[in-house]
């Protein structure tokens, strides 16, 4: 059995390369290409991109995980994402594509942050990116660390033979192809977590005999289960909506916003990409509580809730389509990873090498400092990787909340407001970030408890962000013709739905 799989995984790590050379051939010629990929993403590689850069491994083991373990009570964390997820199609996309192109062509967000507020003095570049590099070498490195357990759990092979094939094959496409291999790639694996979060369920749902069987035998293991509000606070269910929150403010996702043809693809991504998370979200769903049918109807045993999607692609299918399905893991796994090197690789390329060290560099120099920025993130996050008792995952998790809060109310400030101001930016931003830290790790609760087991860190974190950078940008109004100007224009695209000649701006 494991020989057919490591068959199937080995085609699909073919693939993955096939791809990263296609893209090195095809657009990598300067930073723009290798960064964003010209801007010339067609919208359902950006949608399916943005969507598996999205979800990693949580997708099909985490959410399918706290299903078994809970029921549909934690449904609502899907419910808060699929939310946010329309709302940053429906806010950001359009203006953060036209905002950036406008704005002297900003690749990057802390080059769109020091452009959109003209911050001569890169206080608002180096800070953010200063955010991005260390949260997402960590997660890097977490997604490193899934990965070498994958092979571990399902082959019995060494971690550590798991977590460098795994980074391997993920460095060696970004590492050439950039943002189009990293788009293509994601591409193709969001279509393989799509199929895998279909046939899992049905078919599984059809060794059950039917939605009736399966629904009573979850019954068995716990009648709450089967609902959404039972057994739920009401403080429990705005922490979980409140992940939604975090969307606004991930690089890793609305780069591909950036990097979208037209404006008019923005809406067809839209409609792409939240067809493909409604149905990946209700798979994953349907996944975790099937799961909990079968094993309770077969009298079976699990030792891990978040390996249920494994344990079902291995006993309900032939060992070449279970080789598949963990593919769609890995997938899920990898596609996150490379977002996260080529993110970190940029801002180290556009916002440290190019603003303090070579401002005169040429395109060739500039996409060589990228291939090897993404080496060397890569290799930090292995070396972190190799302490499997480190608390990586526990930091990585508060960092969908540190982005949101941090970087969320500026995206959204920046591109709605006019009158927002740099200083607003910079106070929000910290402001946001030490919330969120403090609600973490300060315990002012009994017994040492932190204030993130009241409420997610993200919902003060955010609150507090917006309130700050509101309060100071109003006290330090400024009116700088150039910023009102270039607002303007981008009024005027999204109004028109098209961007101007380069030579009107």
């Amino acid at each position: 059995m494991q020989i057919e799989a490591l068959i199937s995984l080995a085609g699909y790590f073919i693939l993955m390369m096939g791809i990263g050379l296609y893209a090195y051939k095809k657009s990598t010629d300067d930073v723009s290409g290798y960064m964003l990929g010209g801007r010339q993403l067609n919208p359902a590689v950006a949608a399916l991109s943005a969507g598996a850069s999205d979800m990693s491994g949580w997708m099909l083991m985490g959410l399918p995980g706290a299903i078994y373990s809970e029921g549909l009570g934690a449904a609502w964390i899907g419910i808060g994402l699929l939310i946010g997820a329309y709302f940053n199609y429906r806010l950001v996309a359009p203006r953060l594509r036209a905002y950036t192109e406008i704005a002297e062509d900003a690749i990057t967000i802390p080059d769109f942050f020091e452009k959109r507020f003209k911050d001569k003095s890169r206080t608002l570049r180096v800070l953010s990116s200063v955010v991005i590099i260390i949260f997402f070498t960590l997660y890097t490195s977490a997604g490193v660390v899934s990965g070498g357990k994958l092979f571990e759990a399902s082959f019995g092979m060494s971690y550590y033979v798991g977590l460098f094939v795994t980074a391997g094959v993920v460095v060696a496409y970004t590492l050439f192809g950039g943002f189009l291999a990293v788009s293509l790639t994601d591409f193709v694996q969001g279509v393989i977590m799509f199929i895998a979060l279909v046939m899992v369920p049905i078919t599984t749902l059809m060794v059950l005999n039917g939605p009736a069987p399966a629904l009573e035998a979850v019954n068995q293991v716990n009648p709450h289960f089967t609902s959404l509000i039972s057994g739920v606070t009401v403080m429990g269910v705005i922490s979980a909506m409140a992940w939604g929150l975090g969307y606004f403010g991930q690089p890793h996702i609305i780069v591909r916003f950036m990097a979208i043809r037209t404006l008019k693809d923005v809406a067809v991504a839209r409609w792409i990409g939240m067809s493909w998370m409604t149905v990946t979200l209700v798979g994953a769903l349907a996944t975790g509580l099937f799961g909990l049918a079968y094993i309770q109807s077969t009298a079976a045993t699990i030792e891990d809730p978040e390996t249920i999607f494994i344990y079902l692609s291995q006993i309900l299918f032939h060992p070449f389509v279970g080789g598949f399905l963990l593919a769609a893991i890995l997938a899920a796994i990898m596609s996150t990873i490379s977002s996260q090197l080529l993110v970190s690789s940029s801002s180290l390329t556009e916002d440290f090498y190019k603003t303090f060290l070579r401002r005169n560099a040429d395109q060739k120099e500039l996409v060589l400092v990228g291939r090897i920025s993404v080496l060397a993130v890569s290799l930090i996050a292995i070396g972190l990787a190799f302490d499997r008792s480190s608390t990586i995952l526990s930091l990585v998790s508060n960092a969908w909340a540190g982005f949101g809060a941090a970087f969320g109310p500026i995206i959204l400030l920046s591109l709605f407001w006019k009158d927002m101001t740099r200083a607003g930016a910079v106070a929000g931003m910290v402001t946001g970030a030490l919330t969120v830290l403090f609600w973490i790790y300060a315990p002012v609760l009994a017994e040492g408890a932190a204030l993130s087991s009241v409420i997610y860190e993200i919902v003060p974190g955010f609150i507090v962000c917006s309130a700050v950078a509101i309060g100071v940008s109003i006290a330090t109004k400024s009116h700088n013709p150039h910023i009102q100007e270039e607002f303007k224009v981008v009024e005027d695209a999204i109004k028109h739905g098209h961007l101007p000649d380069p030579k009107d701006v």
